[in-house]
């Protein structure tokens, strides 16, 4: 009888009861090419935007230091 069982693996591993086919043609290839420059270039724009607001930053505290000066005169 426990031949005939199978085992917790054999059913929820890879290949088991209800398990999806695996897609092994061209096209999931051509997909994730598209999806690597796709965020290639959203990682450039996300490192455009970090900086601009980093220099936004630095340009309104630079702002305030002006402003808080006092002269001696």
């Amino acid at each position: 009888m426990a031949s005939e069982t199978l085992s917790w693996a054999d059913q929820w591993g890879e290949g088991g009861i209800g398990a999806m086919p695996r897609d092994e043609g061209g096209d999931s290839y051509k997909r994730e090419g598209k999806t690597t420059k796709k965020q290639s270039k959203v990682k450039a724009a996300l490192k455009k935007i970090k900086k601009r607001t980093s220099n936004g930053f630095k340009w309104i505290k630079n702002l305030g230091k002006k402003k808080g000066k006092r002269t001696s005169d």
